[in-house]
């Protein structure tokens, strides 16, 4: 409920927040897409997923690279579903 007061108090500030952020899962989508074709193994693919965490898990502390956090989160999000699609197969 005090997410749906702080929204709504905030629309546009919050929306354009949202809208400028967006480069941070295009970015490594069309990254990823690229490696997608390259027929990597289930180990690099994981391995990917890994350092996605621990760099989003380090950048988190640092104060500038804050920022930026979204980039290895999403390489690990989407290398994540890459994964289950190859298993699924």
């Amino acid at each position: 409920m005090i997410l749906v007061i702080i929204i709504v108090s905030r629309e546009k500030t919050m929306l354009s927040n949202v809208l400028r952020s967006g480069w941070g899962v295009v970015l490594p989508g069309i990254v990823l897409t690229g490696l997608a074709f390259s027929d990597l193994s289930l180990i690099v693919w994981k391995m990917l997923i890994v350092t996605g965490l621990l760099v989003t898990s380090a950048m988190i502390w640092h104060k500038q690279l804050r920022h930026f956090v979204l980039l290895p989160s999403c390489v690990a999000l989407i290398s994540g579903i890459l994964v289950i699609m190859m298993s699924l197969k």
